[in-house]
């Protein structure tokens, strides 16, 4: 494998970053000096991330669970959204000293918490800590892109989940971090293969590409700095990652990229029909054997499904992304499956898109349009 590349794309203002499996596009506005300054600060950066990486890689393919049992753990579940303790998951297998091994238990099924007036199974935002990622009592990671990604998928260990979930938006969040560090920039992005951390000044927007809608990559949305929004991610079975869902896309605002990557993973999974005979499924590690999601069968195809199906598997993904913005995790969630969407929150999105797959008195648009608690 060769080291880390750079280099300009054709049109001079965007920077191309490469090393292995990390390929980020990087852009930055504001005056000539600051933007070469930013860029040159991004290069150092991730000179060495990939290697921090690889350095901690077999333990961030391990799940993530929440420790269970004794004095300090009155609830075998904590959850926040009900008043309880906020304790800090570990890794399922003891980290060398360093954190609490925990008791593998099965991950809790989120079908159990649907319904009207339903409590989230996921932890609040909220006091201390609250205008960044979740963050836990300690850290099971030494590099600051792996406890990035730790921290994203922490509120989320209620389910099945590994700091793998986070790792491209992680990527994003600690290139972008680096790279704004002293700099006067209005505005500025790291985009990882479509998992981008946003820097937007007082004032500024951005326009971004969303998939799913059935154009391609013409639709767009606007974010602007009052959004409280820095990371957006996609995920969904028909991307570059393993899904244990159904969902085409599944597009997330959050208020980091690693957290928008690993809340579009868990709802992309949820969208689903489990059983269903439509849709094929093999074990992660054959088709990857060194996959984090071991013998989990991941969606590798989806055949017909009527109506009443497709908008029953995105009822379970709509759930989940209420839950998490209930909590504070999520800012927004746009699911779509087979020419169906559902909407979460304020997507800013063009309405264009939607109207001729929508009409207006179609019962989807008027889920898409209600206000979300």
């Amino acid at each position: 494998m060769n080291g880390p590349q750079a280099h300009w794309l054709e049109d001079g203002r965007r920077l191309h970053l490469n090393h292995g499996p990390i390929d980020l596009i990087v852009e930055a506005f504001g005056e000539e000096d600051e933007r070469r300054a930013a860029y040159a600060q991004a290069v150092a950066r991730f000179a060495t991330i990939l290697t921090e990486l690889v350095a901690e890689l077999p333990r961030l393919r391990m799940p993530v669970v929440f420790p269970v049992g004794g004095a300090q753990h009155p609830h075998p579940h904590p959850c926040p959204c009900r008043g309880e303790p906020r304790v800090s998951p570990v890794l399922r297998t003891p980290a060398r000293g360093r954190g609490t091994p925990a008791p593998a238990f099965g991950p809790r099924s989120l079908v159990a918490h649907r319904g009207v007036g339903a409590e989230s199974p996921y932890p609040q935002r909220g006091g201390a800590g609250s205008e960044g990622s979740y963050p836990p009592a300690f850290s099971n990671f030494f590099g600051p892109t792996a406890r990035r990604m730790e921290a994203a998928v922490a509120p989320l260990a209620t389910d099945f989940i590994t700091p793998m979930a986070a790792v491209a938006g992680a990527v994003a969040d600690e290139v972008l971090a680096a790279m704004i560090v002293g700099r006067r920039l209005e505005r500025a992005y790291v985009n990882n293969g479509g998992d981008s951390a946003l820097h937007l000044e007082a004032g500024q927007s951005m326009r971004l590409a969303i998939a799913g809608t059935g154009h391609g990559f013409a639709d767009r949305i606007t974010i602007r700095a009052r959004d409280r929004v820095h990371g957006i991610a996609t995920s969904g079975w028909r991307g570059r990652s393993f899904s244990l869902g159904i969902a085409d896309a599944v597009t997330v605002l959050a208020r980091t990229g690693a957290e928008a990557d690993a809340a579009a993973t868990i709802i992309a999974n949820a969208v689903d029909l489990p059983g269903h005979s439509a849709v094929t499924r093999q074990p992660a590690r054959e088709l990857a054997p060194d996959s984090d999601l071991g013998g989990r069968l991941v969606t590798t195809g989806v055949g017909g499904l009527s109506s009443a199906e497709i908008a029953e598997a995105l009822e379970r993904g709509f759930g989940v992304a209420g839950d998490l913005r209930r909590c504070g995790l999520i800012e927004a969630a746009a699911l779509f499956l087979a020419g169906q969407s559902r909407i979460c929150g304020h997507m800013p999105v063009d309405e264009a898109a939607f109207a001729p797959l929508y009409p207006a008195e179609h019962p989807t648009r008027k889920i898409r349009e209600r206000p979300h608690a």
